[in-house]
C-alpha cells in the first residue's frame, strides 16, 4: 500500500477539521478539535491566528495514529472567508484576527461606497475584508503601520508549515481587493484602504501547487506540496461535485447561503449579490448570503427553554404535519438577528416575531422561524437569479440539513428539488484534499464524482399558494423592521 493520501484542512469559525483521503476519494481517517470566538466589544468577533495553529497540531496528532498518515503526498486548505490576519515583516501576528461575522467596520464600509463594486463582486459590507483595514488605519494606526502583509485565515496555516506567504483566487475574491474577473489583486481598492499590492500575498489558482512543506516535526514525509486550496464554500462546492455552471447549493449552518456556480463573473451589487471566483480556474460562483441561519432555530430553542433542538423539530412536526397546509394566522419571522446581506446589506437591522396571541406555543415559534429563514433564502434566491446565474436542483447542506422536516420545507418555499448528501459534513475538508491531489498532477477525475444523495425532496405543488401568500406578508414587514433599526 504505498499509494499516496491526501490531507485536507478545513478551518471553520468553531472547528478545525482534517481528514486522510486515498486516491479514490475514500476518507480513511477524520479528526477535529473546537475553536472558540472573543468577543471583546459589541459586534466584534476575533480568534488568535495562534489557536487556528495549535488547533491545527492537535489534529495532526489525531491523524498520526493512522497508518496512512505515512503516505501523505499533498496538503489542500480550505478555510472561513473574509478574515484579516495582519503580519509584520518578521509574520508576527500584529492583531487579533478580524473575523467575517465582526461587524465593527460599517461606517468604513459605507465611506468605501460602490464606485468598485462591478470590479470587486461586491459591495463593501462590514464582514468584508477590506473595510475591516480601513478601520484599523483610523482607530488602530500604529498597528496598521506595521503592517507588511494581509492573510486570509486558511493561508496562516500556509505560512507556518511553509513559511511562504501565499493565497489564492476564492480567498482573495472574498477580501474586496480582488478583479474577480481578471483574478488579480485590484489597485485602486487596495489604495482606497491605505494598502498596495505588495501588501498582499502571491496567487494562484486552487489546484496549483503553492509551496512545499518545510517545517520539520509533523511526522509527514518530505517534499509534501501545498495546494491553493480555497474558501470553505467553493472547496465545499469542490467537494460536493458543484463545479459547473448550474450547480447550486444551500448552506444552512451558523449562516446560510445559496451559491450558483458560472461560467463567468456574475454579480448585482446592488442586491447585495456576491460575485467570488471558484476554486477551479475559469469559474466563478454568484452567491446571496444570510447571517443567521440555523443558528435561529438554536435561539428560539433556547429562548422557549426545549430541551433540545430535535425535540423542539418533533413538537413542530406535531403540530404542522409538513404534508397539510399551516394556518395562515400562524405567526411570522424575521430571521435577521444577526442583520443581514443579500438582498438587504444592513447588519443592523434586527428580527422578530410578528402576530404572536395568548395561544402562541414553542411549536409555533419553532415553525415561523423555520419557515423564515426559508424566506429569506427565497431573497437570496431571486437576487442572485437577477444577477443571470441559473438555480436549478440544490444540495442543502451544513447542520440544517440534519432535518428532513426543515429540507421539505425549503422544496415547498424554492419551488426547487433539495437534496442532501451523505458526508456533506466533511464536504470542504474532502474538497480540500481534492485540491491537494490536482496540485500533484492527479485526482482530475475525482472533480466529476461528487457525493452519494441522500434524500430527494421535490416541493409540494399544493403548498405553493399558502406559502406565497405568507412570503407576500413577510415581506410587508421589512420597513417596520427598518424603522426600528432607525
Amino acid at each position: 500500500m504505498n499509494s499516496p493520501v491526501s490531507l485536507g484542512i478545513d478551518l471553520g469559525t468553531s472547528e478545525l477539521k482534517a481528514i486522510l483521503m486515498d486516491t479514490g476519494g475514500a476518507v480513511l481517517a477524520h479528526a477535529g478539535v473546537r475553536l472558540s470566538v472573543s468577543r471583546r466589544h459589541s459586534g466584534w468577533s476575533e480568534q488568535a491566528p495562534e489557536d487556528w495553529w495549535q488547533a491545527c497540531l492537535q489534529a495532526l496528532d489525531q491523524l498520526r495514529q493512522h497508518e496512512a498518515f505515512a503516505r501523505v503526498a499533498c496538503i489542500g486548505l480550505s478555510g472561513q472567508m473574509h478574515g484579516a490576519v495582519l503580519l509584520g515583516e518578521d509574520d508576527r501576528v500584529l492583531y487579533p484576527a478580524i473575523l467575517w461575522d465582526d461587524s465593527r467596520a460599517v461606517a468604513e464600509a459605507e465611506q468605501l461606497g460602490p464606485t468598485f463594486a462591478e470590479v470587486t463582486g461586491s459591495l463593501p459590507m462590514a464582514g468584508l475584508t477590506a473595510p475591516k483595514l480601513l478601520w484599523l488605519q483610523q482607530h488602530e494606526p500604529e498597528v496598521f503601520k506595521a503592517i507588511d502583509c494581509v492573510l486570509s485565515p486558511k493561508d496562516y496555516l500556509r505560512l507556518r508549515l511553509s513559511g511562504e506567504r501565499i493565497s489564492e483566487m476564492s480567498d482573495a475574491a472574498g477580501t474586496l481587493w480582488l478583479d474577480v474577473a481578471q483574478r488579480e489583486w485590484f489597485a485602486p481598492m487596495l489604495h482606497a484602504t491605505g494598502l498596495t499590492p505588495a501588501q498582499m500575498p502571491r496567487l494562484v489558482e486552487g489546484g496549483a501547487a503553492s509551496a512545499c512543506v518545510t517545517l520539520s516535526g509533523l511526522g509527514l514525509p518530505t517534499n509534501v506540496v501545498i495546494a491553493g486550496g480555497g474558501g470553505d464554500n467553493p472547496v465545499a462546492a469542490v467537494g460536493m461535485g458543484a463545479i459547473n455552471a448550474g450547480d447550486a447549493f444551500i448552506t444552512l449552518g451558523t449562516s446560510a447561503a445559496l451559491v450558483a456556480i458560472t461560467d463567468h463573473a456574475a454579480g448585482n451589487p446592488a442586491s447585495a449579490v456576491h460575485s467570488f471566483c471558484h476554486a477551479l480556474p475559469n469559474r466563478w460562483y454568484t452567491m446571496g448570503a444570510m447571517l443567521a441561519g440555523a443558528s435561529c432555530l438554536r435561539w428560539v430553542t433556547r429562548l422557549t427553554g426545549t430541551a433540545d433542538e430535535q425535540t423542539l423539530l418533533n413538537q413542530v412536526q406535531a403540530q404542522f404535519p409538513i404534508g397539510q397546509p399551516v394556518p395562515l394566522d400562524t405567526p411570522l419571522f424575521l430571521p435577521y438577528l444577526a442583520g443581514e446581506r443579500t438582498p438587504h446589506n444592513d447588519p443592523l437591522l434586527r428580527g422578530g416575531f410578528m402576530n404572536l396571541g395568548h395561544d402562541c406555543n414553542p411549536a409555533m415559534l419553532g415553525y415561523a422561524v423555520m419557515e423564515g429563514v426559508g424566506f429569506g433564502l427565497l431573497d437570496a434566491l431571486r437576487a442572485v437569479q437577477s444577477a443571470g446565474a441559473s438555480v436549478g436542483a440544490c444540495a442543502l447542506v451544513g447542520g440544517g440539513a440534519r432535518s428532513e422536516y426543515w429540507a421539505q420545507l425549503l422544496a415547498n418555499i424554492l419551488q426547487r428539488e433539495v437534496h442532501t448528501l451523505h458526508g456533506s459534513e466533511l464536504s470542504a475538508c474532502i474538497g480540500a484534499a481534492k485540491l491537494g491531489f490536482l496540485a500533484m498532477g492527479q485526482g482530475a477525475e475525482l472533480l466529476q464524482a461528487g457525493m452519494p444523495v441522500k434524500a430527494r425532496y421535490q416541493p409540494d405543488l399544493a403548498q405553493h399558494g399558502l406559502l406565497e401568500m405568507r412570503y407576500a406578508k413577510f415581506k410587508q414587514l421589512l420597513p417596520a423592521a427598518k424603522a426600528l433599526r432607525d
